[in-house]
């Protein structure tokens, strides 16, 4: 537990690096079928923002707490970018990518943490 909790610190610090923006925690601990613990989701506004943010997680990551993403989907096109963590997925998103997926819609039932946006 206390391992995870780290990972997302990590991750949060990671996107916060680049002003990742709208970031949100979902906790699925509670979710039967759950396929992680947390989602992490956030939002840059171009796509070499998307992949400024994905870089800084992976190296926050890594060098925090020594964890690589075991995969890591949608560099390239840099609209939705996810990073699995195995005890959470980050999802990095560009505006429009993110309404039209609305993760945080579909694990309502879930507990939601909303971090301000760094200046």
């Amino acid at each position: 537990m206390e391992t995870t909790n780290r990972l997302v610190d990590s991750i949060t610090k990671g996107i916060q690096e680049k002003k990742g923006q709208n970031i949100t925690i979902v906790d699925l601990r509670g979710i039967d079928g759950a396929i992680t613990n947390y989602f992490v989701i956030c939002q840059g506004g171009s796509p070499s923002q998307v992949e400024a943010i994905t870089d800084s997680v992976e190296e926050t990551v890594r060098t925090e707490t020594g964890e690589k993403p075991v995969n890591v989907n949608g560099l390239g096109n840099s609209q939705w970018v996810a990073m699995d963590y195995i005890d959470a997925m980050v999802h990095v998103f560009m505006p429009e990518a993110r309404e039209f997926y609305n993760l945080e819609n579909l694990w309502e039932d879930a507990p939601m943490t909303r971090l301000p946006d760094v200046e």
